[in-house]
């Protein structure tokens, strides 16, 4: 044998052993993982947050109760009241947030019905975000999807994908959950995305299906105000306009789900939020943006465009009407102005002011719930971060006293226990028992801002909220 053919001997001897030795290529070593939106990093983070946020040794959720819950703040105003006794809360992450939104975050107001609650967080990532909504069951402490805009959506890359679900979850007479859905960066609105508008959707609790009810009702604007009625199945909301929509400003847009057609739409539209009366079918709303604008009402059984009504109200937020006929609103706040609550009749069609809101040095409200009784409203002051200055004080008002009691202070317990700062919420609910207050919390792990969304369960006590 030739010393060369010798060495070539060897030399595929030593690259079939090398062969062997190596690990098989299956796809699971040379498949790239799908790729995830990444924001870029929070200048602000004295550290590195984890995704997903998660609870100390694995725990799903946490409840208890503490008289820490009641420790008041500094900046408490005379006259506000402590509850006596301290509620037992249940504390989760949601789910989903396993890669850093920009940040992750809750804009839009939730809902609780039928034993259980629904609410929205969305990544704020542009021009390809995505949000969700989720079912809670509070007797299994548990979440379950209902809608992930990006799957239902499906489009090609490259195209505009909404980061936000900025309007209410409201339930139709249909068994269908409705809302609409709203951009993260305020500059992705364009055709260079491919923007036509953005979408109602819908989705079904029973059968955890969701599905498009229609695409930009208002050509190549978002959707972040609205509200249902559930027996007529009309979609009304409030429009903000794309880079390149045909008409500017805030639309008002009223949509008939079934015929799936538009109603109306015109100028002057809702900035925020609208006021539904149930009993009458009849919807209300500031024209224009901000609270300054005239108040207008649009019944689809008389008139077939919106009118001027008298009377000044403030409008950031609404409850749904209660048993006495009585939708309540709350002003903003915003700026150097106080939050202040009002009353409005849905059978005179007269609003009335009660007062201010704010307990602390935060005014700002986003969300406002009444009991099922009519008697208690509810609220968190300080909706786009500041809350932790009057320790995510949980607000309770009573309508016939006309007074404020703070019923929990949650923000130092779980700044000490888990690091997690409440930083404010758009996304407040009721139990129809009136015993629990669910809070969807935009949270701060490490930075000044947030970056992640928590849900707590307020247990009311039986003894913080008498009917006598």
């Amino acid at each position: 044998m030739s010393r060369l053919l010798l060495c070539v001997i060897v030399s595929l001897l030593f690259q079939s052993a090398t062969l062997l030795a190596a690990p098989p290529k299956t796809e699971a070593n040379t498949k790239k993982p799908a790729a995830k939106p990444q924001a870029k990093p929070d200048k602000t983070s004295k550290e590195t947050v984890t995704f997903p946020p998660q609870l100390p040794d694995g725990q799903r959720s946490l409840t208890e109760s503490s008289p820490k819950f009641l420790d008041p703040p500094e900046t408490l105003r005379e006259g506000v009241a402590i509850a006596k006794t301290p509620p037992t809360v249940d504390f989760l992450y949601y789910p989903g947030q396993d890669y850093p939104g920009k940040p992750w975050s809750n804009w839009g107001d939730s809902l609780a019905v039928g034993g259980k609650y629904y609410a929205s967080i969305g990544d704020h990532l542009a021009p390809a975000g995505n949000a969700f909504v989720y079912e809670y069951d509070p007797q299994e402490k548990s979440f379950r999807q209902l809608a992930n805009l990006r799957e239902l959506l499906n489009l090609p890359e490259g195209h505009y994908m909404p980061g936000k679900i900025h309007s209410r979850l409201d339930l139709g007479d249909d068994g269908w959950l409705y809302f609409s859905t709203h951009r993260g960066s305020t500059k992705v609105t364009s055709d260079v995305y491919h923007y036509t508008g953005d979408w109602i959707v819908r989705c079904h609790p029973g059968t955890g299906k969701a599905e498009v009810v229609a695409r930009g009702p208002v050509s190549k604007h978002c959707i972040p105000t609205s509200v249902l009625d559930p027996k007529r199945l009309i979609y009304y909301g409030g429009t903000a306009a794309g880079d390149d929509a045909p008409a500017k400003g805030i639309q008002f847009v009223a949509y008939d789900v079934n015929a799936k057609k538009v109603l109306y739409t015109g100028p002057e539209g809702p900035y925020r939020y609208l006021i539904f009366a149930a009993s009458t079918g009849r919807v209300y709303y500031l024209a224009g943006e901000g609270e300054k604008g005239p108040l207008m009402r649009f019944d689809p059984a008389v008139s077939q465009v919106p009118v001027k009504i008298d009377g000044e109200i403030g409008l950031r937020s609404a409850t749904q009407e209660t048993p006495q006929g009585i939708v309540y609103t709350i002003s903003s706040g915003q700026g150097k102005g106080d939050a202040v609550l009002w009353s409005f009749d849905t059978k005179t069609e007269k609003p009335q002011l009660i007062g201010p809101a704010s307990v602390g040095s935060q005014a700002y409200v986003a969300s406002l719930d009444a009991d099922p009784t009519g008697r208690y409203l509810y609220y968190v002051p300080g909706a786009h971060g500041g809350s932790e200055q009057d320790h995510a004080a949980v607000v309770q008002y009573d309508v016939q006293k006309r007074t404020k009691k703070v019923i929990a202070c949650l923000g130092p317990y779980y700044q000490e226990k888990l690091g997690c700062t409440l930083k404010g919420t758009y996304s407040t609910a009721v139990d129809p028992k009136g015993d629990k207050l669910y809070i969807t919390w935009n949270a701060s792990r490490s930075s000044k801002v947030w970056d992640c969304c928590a849900l707590t369960v307020i247990h009311i006590p039986e003894s913080e909220r008498p009917l006598q």
